[in-house]
């Protein structure tokens, strides 16, 4: 059963997912500074924005192959 942050990520468009891929990948950036710096209390949001970055790229490279197939495959 699909996750329900990602059944959300599914109903946006190319445009978006790449805003929230930028967000995601700064606040990620942020999270590492924080660990690094041991300002992190919760060391578990590291891997969930991780995570959350994966998704978002999963579904953007999801679309660029649906694209390429509907598209002829060139």
């Amino acid at each position: 059963m699909p996750n329900r942050k990602t059944e959300d990520l599914r109903e946006l468009g190319v445009d978006e997912l790449a805003a929230r891929l930028s967000d995601a990948e700064e606040e990620l950036a942020n999270l590492r500074f924080q660990l690094g710096s041991g300002q992190l209390e919760n060391t578990v949001s590291v891997r969930y924005a991780r995570r959350q970055v994966a998704r978002i790229k999963t579904l953007i490279r999801e679309r660029e192959l649906s694209e390429q197939a509907a598209g002829g495959g060139e």
